[in-house]
């Protein structure tokens, strides 16, 4: 998101905070819902354009999106996505990533109301983790000739009855609605989320070598100082990674074996 479109996700996610807390295990159905209608706004240039348009009214906007959802839909997810419909939004489609976060967000929720959200960002990180080195199954799972149904029933074997419901439905959507990523970038979007939900920072790192504790619990420590909040390290040993690591948090990406900046980070890790 940027501009005002980060402002206006944000300002959506409290307004709906609430909603969410209130649903229960219920806000799965509002996920549902709402993950519905990001893929008809995907399906749609000109209602894209409509719901975002500068030049409308956001009353406009917001009376169009609740004559479009008022039948089938939860009035609560008529009510949220005709907010957003009255918002400023820096490009058309932004609308639809802000529908889909908040669509996550509240499967998420879901999860969480019921004691679950931390296992289901464990098994996010852990299928991402399987699929090194399965490039077989990377490609079935991303590549976008393959049948839909395919790659739903190639991600129905590989987790049938082994993850929680919310872990199964969301992966089986990161391969069936992918919205232009790759399955795994998708997986560990959908980790950042769970994290953020949990008020938690998430460092992916992909090292050459199996990291110990008294490693790791120091890079932890580099990390939380330089972003000032707990983070969790979600690792990855990938013998493809020489002489290094590759820390992603957020949107920063590190390279070890690159950015002299982490030079030091590494001397100290290992010392």
């Amino acid at each position: 998101m940027r501009g005002t479109s980060g402002a206006s996700l944000a300002q959506a996610q409290d307004r709906f905070e609430p909603v969410l807390r209130a649903a229960g295990e219920g806000a799965f159905t509002l996920g549902e819902e709402l993950l519905t209608v990001a893929a008809a706004l995907d399906g749609s240039v000109p209602l894209r354009r409509a719901l975002a348009d500068p030049s409308r009214s956001g009353e406009d906007k917001a009376a169009l999106a609740a004559d479009l959802l008022r039948e089938g839909f939860d009035g609560r997810v008529v009510d949220l996505v005709s907010g957003l419909a009255r918002d400023r939004w820096a490009h058309d489609g932004d609308i639809a990533d802000a529908v889909e976060h908040l669509g996550v967000d509240a499967v998420l929720a879901s999860a969480e109301a019921r004691g679950a959200l931390e296992r289901v960002e464990d098994e996010l990180f852990r299928i991402t983790r399987s699929l090194v080195g399965e490039r077989e199954a990377r490609r079935v799972l991303t590549e976008t000739s393959t049948d839909p149904a395919r790659r739903k029933a190639f991600v129905d074997a590989l987790l049938a009855g082994k993850v929680d419901p919310v872990t199964q439905f969301l992966a089986e959507r990161a391969t069936v609605a992918p919205r232009g990523r790759r399955f795994v970038a998708t997986l560990v979007w959908l980790g950042d989320v769970a994290a953020r939900r949990r008020r938690r920072l998430v460092a992916s790192v992909t090292s050459g070598t199996v990291l110990s504790q008294a490693q790791q619990d120091r890079l932890s420590a580099l990390l939380e100082r330089a972003y000032g909040r707990a983070v969790q390290l979600n690792v990855t040993v990938d013998p493809e990674v020489l002489g290094g690591m590759r820390i992603q948090v957020g949107a920063d990406v590190v390279d070890s074996t690159v950015l002299s900046r982490l030079v030091d980070a590494r001397r100290r890790l290992v010392s």
